[in-house]
C-alpha cells in the first residue's frame, strides 16, 4: 500500500527526485519572482503589487515546472536515444507527473518566498544532486532502489 506514495518513479506518486523537484522550486521560484518583480515594477510604475505579482509568480513556477515534465516525458520515451532512455529508467507515473512534482516546485518556490536565505544552498545542493546522479550513479533511480533494498 505505501508502494504507491513513495518508491520507484514508474508505479509511486513520491519517488527520491521529489527532493530535487522541491530544491528546483527555490530556485526556479526565486529567478521567477525576481524577474517578475522587475517587469512589474517597470510595467505598473510602483513598488507595491504583491497581489498582482503572486500570480504571476506561481504561474511562472508551474509553466517551468510543466515545460520540464514534457521534456522529460519525451527523453524518458526514447528521442534523445537509447541511452537517455535507459538513464530514465521507464515512464514516471502520470499522478507524480502531473501533481507531485509541479507541487514540490510551487513548495519550493513559498519556501523561497518566506526564506530567502534558502534559495543559494538548495541550488548548490540541486546541482550536486544533479552531477552526482548523472555522472557518477549508472541510472536516475539507482539512489531509491537503493533505499528500497
Amino acid at each position: 500500500m505505501l508502494d504507491i506514495i513513495f518508491g520507484l518513479k514508474t508505479h509511486a506518486i513520491l519517488d527520491v527526485w521529489t527532493i530535487e523537484h522541491l530544491l528546483s522550486g527555490l530556485s526556479v521560484g526565486s529567478a521567477v519572482k525576481t524577474k517578475n518583480h522587475k517587469v512589474l515594477s517597470r510595467i505598473l510604475n510602483t513598488k507595491d503589487h504583491k497581489h498582482h505579482s503572486w500570480w504571476f509568480n506561481l504561474t511562472g513556477v508551474l509553466f517551468f515546472a510543466y515545460l520540464w515534465e514534457t521534456l522529460e516525458h519525451y527523453l524518458e520515451t526514447g528521442l534523445a536515444g537509447t541511452r537517455v532512455e535507459y538513464w530514465f529508467q521507464g515512464v514516471e507515473f502520470w499522478p507524480n507527473r502531473l501533481i507531485a512534482d509541479p507541487l514540490m516546485l510551487v513548495l519550493g518556490y513559498m519556501i523561497a518566498k518566506k526564506w530567502p536565505f534558502l534559495v543559494w544552498p538548495a541550488r548548490v545542493l540541486s546541482i550536486a544532486w544533479i552531477i552526482i546522479h548523472v555522472f557518477v550513479f549508472p541510472h536516475s533511480m539507482y539512489l531509491q532502489e537503493v533505499l528500497l533494498k
